[in-house]
């Protein structure tokens, strides 16, 4: 189980920065892999818009953000980091999370600070829980892996709730606690991206969201201010919820797909959901 997780480990070693896109479930998760990524973010923002059409608001499960997890490690040969919320309850559902995610095979996944019910970074009322408390459900994370090579991620979404004071605080109590690195969620400003490089030394991660001014700054910018780790969370979900969008309004208003906007061919799909490597086996052991 813990292939991946070395591997993700020597590219932070190695560097250059890891630019992890966002894939709400699998099938983007290959698209992501045939794009050159190095790893794939699987988001719990878009898992949750692609299981249930909801908002982020806390309404997966850990038995579904898990499978989720293992089908997408499933459909790739990258390292997956995975969203993994608040561990789902107290220490001992913090320890069944850990070990179902290994299990997943996932590299890497991260832990946030908020209370129930839980809500993505970029929502107004977040509510937190005491530093110290969250720092300990991280060190039993941390206790939960015993040997195996998961990368732990400590999150807090301090930053739209408190400001970047305690944000950073946050951060670095996290540091000290053990985890391998840092991830200051929320952020929607170049400053606070800035505060965060400055203030925060050692290996961290930051997430850039699309429709912020943080769009602004490029991997290498990122990478310059000491990120290890950059996710572009949404960009695939809302492209791709964009362009269905618009061929659906096509359709309904022409009556045929034809003349609509741009579309992959079947033949390309094909290529993206490996069908040649099925059919290969049905002419090799087929009836």
């Amino acid at each position: 189980m813990t292939k991946q997780a070395d591997y993700l480990r020597g590219l932070l070693s190695a560097g250059p920065i890891v630019a992890a896109p966002g894939a709400p479930d699998p099938l983007t998760a290959r698209l992501v892999e045939q794009a050159g990524f190095p790893a794939i973010y699987m988001t719990g923002f878009g898992a949750t818009a692609t299981r249930l059409g909801q908002p982020d608001i806390g309404l997966l499960t850990q038995t579904e953000m898990a499978e989720h997890a293992r089908n997408m490690v499933r459909a790739t040969s990258i390292p997956v980091i995975a969203d993994a919320d608040t561990g789902y309850g107290g220490p001992s559902n913090i320890k069944r999370t850990v070990e179902e995610y290994i299990q997943a095979g996932v590299a890497a996944l991260h832990l946030e600070d908020q209370v129930a019910p839980k809500r993505c970074g970029q929502l107004a009322g977040i509510k937190l829980m005491d530093a110290a408390e969250s720092a300990l459900r991280l060190k039993a994370a941390i206790a939960a892996r015993e040997d195996d090579s998961l990368v732990i991620i400590g999150r807090t979404d301090a930053m739209p709730a408190l400001g970047a004071d305690e944000a950073i605080d946050r951060a670095k109590r996290y540091q000290d606690a053990g985890v391998d690195l840092v991830f200051v969620d929320g952020i929607k400003k170049i400053s606070e991206v800035e505060a965060v490089a400055r203030e925060i030394a050692g290996p961290k991660v930051v997430s850039i969201v699309d429709g912020n001014e943080t769009t602004a700054l490029k991997a290498s910018d990122l990478e310059e201010m000491g990120f290890s780790v950059v996710f572009y969370a949404v960009t695939t979900l809302f492209a791709a919820a964009r362009a269905s969008a618009e061929a659906l309004r096509h359709l309904k208003k022409n009556g045929s797909p034809a003349g609509g906007p741009a579309a992959m061919s079947y033949a390309d799909f094909s290529d993206v959901v490996g069908l040649a490597q099925h059919q290969d086996l049905d002419e090799s052991y087929g009836a």
